[in-house]
């Protein structure tokens, strides 16, 4: 139901007693009302005041009613006009409805057929209003929309578009109801292909993440979801798609998928992403895991890593190096032994299974433990128990095993030198580590890494390294793979006192590889000279071993050897 308080009526009529009757009676209603004499009177009202309904005589002395309805559908569309004549035509009244009219009514004018004639119209108004409300709303949230959507009619020809598809696919008003299937942008016409079967089946279509070659040469990654409009009936009567640009969302996925950092391992390359992955995928289960790399490519990090990243986290990670310990002390420290079992057993003591118990098992170079042992260890392995050294009662445990080598521990197998079985058992899922210069793509994040740790360390302040010793860094070999870039790295921020690595503050392995030059007969397997090692060290032997990445026997076998020790 209309309020009629909230409209504004003009009327036009070159009467005056008629102006003030019919104004009366629609200010009786509770209409706001105005009145104007003439053509020019009429749209000057317009020109300073909305008018939601208008009523107009065909006969305006020497102006024409017709003339003021095409001026009012022209100054304001959207207000409703009503034409009244006291000499009815059917040409006239046609006329009139054509410009769009709402009615047309003679004189004399009834109060009664007046007023319902008003009220039809303001009904119609508002209905009209509510639309336009509407399409208008529909509009703005069609175009603000960021992704592409596009519609056809039930002849499958182009009915609207957003302007994401506008700007993304070329879509321009011309191409308005001509056929969908007939557009041409130079792709593939996918989207269109799948928009024209959804309306021809009258079901729904999505299409995940496809190529797309936009009219700009541009590739992107898009994906497509297409659904009838049907009628109250259930015949289609139309079809809309929805397109959205997934490009960005890929590009981020693709860059969190090569990450440059996991669980203290640096790498960005394409060898290091499919280790995370391996370990990911390790991480929660129980699985025996046999991890193999040349030395100094991070065996140990990765099963840390491996450990941490899963729901042993909360557990005991625990390492041995099984190449470090004879074969009586391994035994001792893997299995533990009770007091007495050997010379030297004055107390009970808790081996590495035992400690590992609910966590992890770190066993690094098992290639190099001998056979008794191997068979102690698969053992454990098979039945999730074992004895101490010296006692006959069998403790059981919860651990998972992680494994390394660098040897071929198959080609040990071949050679006698290790069980067939033990292998089968620690070979369930191996992680192969690439060698640092299979992966030269990480050296520089490395590097970085490193720089930050010594800064750390020795209170440097070290920023960069030159192209020149870049270029080093890049070529060098790496026989030494990741440990040996670090002490590569230490050695340069010990040497450095500016901000900027160059070649001179490199280990002179580094620069005689570049040269050719042969190594020095006073150096010893690592990146520094021995003399050049002692001092950095301030005479700490082990300190020494590390930097130049030896053990502690070799710098004191060197030493024998000069007579200093």
């Amino acid at each position: 139901m209309i309020q009629p308080q909230n409209f504004r009526i003009l009327l036009v009529d070159d009467e005056e007693g008629i102006r003030f009757t019919i104004g009366c009676l629609l200010k009786q209603e509770g209409y706001q009302v105005d009145t104007a004499a003439s053509h020019i009177d009429a749209i000057a009202h317009f020109q300073s005041c909305h008018y939601d309904l208008c009523l107009v005589d065909i006969s305006l002395g020497a102006s024409n009613g017709i003339d003021v309805l095409r001026d009012i559908k022209t100054v304001s569309p959207s207000t409703q006009v009503i034409m009244f004549t006291g000499h009815p035509e059917i040409s006239t009244a046609a006329e009139a409805v054509r410009l769009g009219a709402f009615d047309y009514i003679t004189k004399p004018v009834q109060p009664r057929a007046l007023k319902s004639v008003c009220q039809l119209a303001l009904n119609e108004k508002q209905l009209t209003d509510e639309r336009e409300r509407y399409r208008a709303n529909l509009d703005a949230i069609f175009n603000s929309i960021s992704d592409s959507i596009i519609m056809i009619d039930a002849n499958g020809c182009l009915a609207q578009f957003n302007a994401t598809a506008a700007a993304s696919c070329g879509y321009t008003d011309e191409l308005i109801g001509r056929e969908a299937a007939g557009i041409e942008f130079g792709c593939e016409g996918l989207c269109r292909t799948a928009l024209l079967e959804t309306l021809r089946s009258s079901t729904p279509r999505e299409v995940r993440r496809f190529e797309c070659h936009r009219p700009d040469g541009t590739l992107c990654i898009v994906s497509f979801k297409s659904t009838p409009i049907t009628a109250s009936d259930g015949t289609a009567t139309g079809a809309v798609a929805v397109i959205r640009d997934e490009t960005p969302l890929v590009e981020l996925e693709h860059s969190l998928m090569r990450r440059g950092q996991f669980h203290g391992i640096i790498g960005i390359s394409e060898q290091m992403q499919r280790v995370y992955s391996l370990i990911e995928a390790l991480a929660d289960v129980p699985t025996t895991v046999l991890i193999h790399g040349e030395s100094g490519t991070g065996k140990e990090l990765v099963a840390a890593a491996l450990h941490h990243a899963g729901d042993r986290a909360k557990g005991p990670f625990v390492k041995v190096n099984c190449s470090a310990l004879s074969e009586s002390l391994l035994e001792s420290e893997l299995f533990g032994h009770v007091r007495g079992a050997f010379t030297g057993a004055v107390a009970d003591k808790v081996g590495r299974f035992q400690k590992a118990h609910r966590g992890t098992l770190f066993l690094d170079e098992i290639g190099d433990i001998t056979p008794a042992v191997q068979m102690r260890l698969l053992r454990v392995l098979q039945e999730s128990e074992f004895e101490r050294v010296g006692e006959s009662k069998s403790t059981k445990v919860d651990v998972r095993v992680v494994a390394a080598s660098h040897q071929n521990l198959a080609e040990l197998v071949k050679q006698g030198r290790f069980r067939q079985d033990l292998y089968f058992r620690l070979n369930v899922v191996k992680i192969e580590l690439p060698a640092l210069r299979e992966r030269r793509e990480d050296i520089g994040l490395l590097c970085d890494h490193f720089l930050d740790a010594f800064n750390r360390k020795f209170s440097k302040n070290v920023h960069a390294l030159s192209d020149e010793a870049v270029r080093l860094l890049r070529t060098y070999s790496w026989p030494g793979n990741v440990r040996e870039l670090q002490h590569a790295i230490e050695h340069a921020v010990i040497l450095c006192k500016g901000d900027t690595v160059t070649r001179q503050h490199l280990p002179q392995e580094l620069t005689d590889a570049a040269t050719g030059a042969a190594p020095p007969a006073a150096r010893c397997s690592g990146t520094l000279t021995l003399e050049e090692a002692l001092v950095i060290a301030n005479g700490n032997k082990a300190r020494a071993a590390r930097l130049m990445g030896v053990s502690r026997q070799t710098v004191y076998r060197h030493l024998k050897g000069d007579g200093r020790e």
